[in-house]
């Protein structure tokens, strides 16, 4: 007989009153210990943009959902083709705005 762990049921609750935010940006920064993802949403001809959600987590539980998101992406193309990225945009650079590696 084989030794499994039996994991217990974890049931999320989404509450109705949650605002959800939509983001086309994204900020990362990073301590020894923690990371820090800045969602923000940038407008075409404005030169301002504000931090609309902070999302905070320890480094064991952001490498999991680097795990999650390669998952769901690679699930997403198995469905509806590649993500096709323009060759000069493979990786986002920012200007430095003051952003500091520390959380």
């Amino acid at each position: 007989m084989k030794d499994e762990k039996v994991r217990p049921q974890l049931n999320i609750e989404i509450p109705a009153e949650l605002e959800e935010v939509y983001s086309n940006l994204a900020v990362i920064a990073h301590s020894s210990s923690e990371f820090v993802f800045d969602f923000i949403r940038v407008m075409p001809n404005m030169p301002k943009s504000k931090v609309k959600s902070r999302v905070i987590m320890n480094a064991e539980h952001a490498k999991r959902l680097l795990y999650a998101l390669q998952q769901n992406i690679d699930k997403y193309e198995q469905q509806f083709g590649e993500i096709v990225l323009p060759e000069n945009k493979k990786t986002m650079t920012i200007p430095s705005w003051g952003f500091k590696g520390e959380a």
